[in-house]
C-alpha cells in the first residue's frame, strides 16, 4: 500500500528494528525524509546537519537523535561517530550520505568559492563520513553505505559545472569503495535520483524558468526515501551497487 502524500511507506516487519542509522543532511529535503522514514521503520536514527534548530524540531516530530555537525570538518565527523558509539555501544550499521548543496551557473560565471563549496559538501564530506564508518563495518563484516548522488553525476547539463564536478567525483569515490569492499560483507549503493522537489530549488524558481524542470514533475523527497528503505530492507547477501530513479513525468 502506498503511503499518504508526504509520508514514507516503511514496509513494516522488514527488519530495521534495533538497527542504528546515521543520516547526514537531515535538516531538510531528502535527508529529512530519509531520517523520518528510517525512524518510522524502527531504526534508531542519528540525524546530522548544520542547522541545530531544524534538527531539534525533527527530533520532536520524528523521534530521531539530533547531532549538529558540519560534515566538511574532520573533527565534527569524528565527534559525531564518537557520540553514536558512546550512546549505542557501536557505530551505525546503516549510513546515508545525503548532505548536499547545489549551484546553478554558467562555468564562466561560477565563483571559485562555489566550486569549493560543492566539492567540500558533496564529495569531501561523504569521504570523511565513509572513512569514519568503514573500519568498524569491515571488522563486523557487515554494514550498508548509501551515497545520495544525482543524475548530474552521470549526465551533463548546462550551468551544472560545480555541482556535476562534485557528483561525478562522488561517483568515482563510490566506485573505488565498491572495489575495496568486495567480498567483505560490507555493502554500498550509489543512489542517483533525478530532479527532486526540495528547498534547494527555492532560489531558482524552476516553475518560471523553461530551462528547468517544473516542480510538479520532479520526484518528491519521500520517493528517494522509499528507495533508501528498499535498499535497507534488502537481505545481507544482496549487493546493489547503483540505483537510479526518475520521475514518471520525465523530469531529469
Amino acid at each position: 500500500m502506498r503511503a499518504d502524500p508526504g509520508e514514507v511507506d516503511p514496509r513494516p516487519g522488514a527488519g530495521l528494528q534495533g538497527k542504528v542509522a546515521l543520516v547526514t543532511g537531515a535538516s531538510r529535503g531528502i535527508g529529512e525524509a530519509v531520517a523520518r522514514g528510517l525512524a518510522r521503520a524502527g531504526a534508531t536514527v542519528f540525524a546530522l546537519a548544520r542547522t541545530e534548530e531544524a534538527l531539534e524540531a525533527l527530533a520532536v516530530s520524528a523521534g530521531v537523535r539530533p547531532f549538529p555537525a558540519d560534515v566538511t570538518r574532520e573533527s565534527a565527523v569524528r565527534a559525531a561517530f564518537a557520540h553514536i558509539r558512546d550512546e549505542m555501544g557501536r557505530g551505525p550499521e546503516l549510513v546515508v550520505n545525503s548532505a548536499g548543496v547545489f549551484t546553478l551557473a554558467p562555468l564562466a560565471e561560477t565563483p571559485l568559492e562555489e566550486l569549493d563549496r560543492n566539492w567540500n559538501v558533496n564529495t569531501r564530506g561523504t569521504f570523511l563520513v565513509l572513512r569514519e564508518a568503514l573500519p568498524e563495518m569491515l571488522e563486523r563484516k557487515q554494514g550498508l553505505l548509501i551515497q545520495v548522488g544525482s543524475i548530474s553525476g552521470r549526465k551533463a547539463f548546462p550551468w551544472n559545472g560545480a555541482y556535476s564536478a562534485s557528483k561525478f567525483g562522488l561517483r568515482g569515490l563510490h566506485e573505488v569503495l565498491m572495489e575495496e569492499i568486495r567480498g567483505t560483507g560490507v555493502r554500498a549503493t550509489l543512489l542517483e535520483p533525478a530532479a527532486t522537489d526540495t528547498p534547494i530549488w527555492d532560489p531558482m524558481t524552476p516553475d518560471q524558468d523553461p530551462n528547468l524542470p517544473p516542480r510538479a514533475a520532479m520526484l518528491r523527497p519521500e520517493d528517494v526515501a522509499e528507495a533508501v528503505l528498499f535498499l535497507a530492507n534488502t537481505r545481507q547477501g544482496v549487493q546493489i551497487p547503483l540505483l537510479q530513479i526518475e520521475s514518471s513525468q520525465g523530469a531529469e
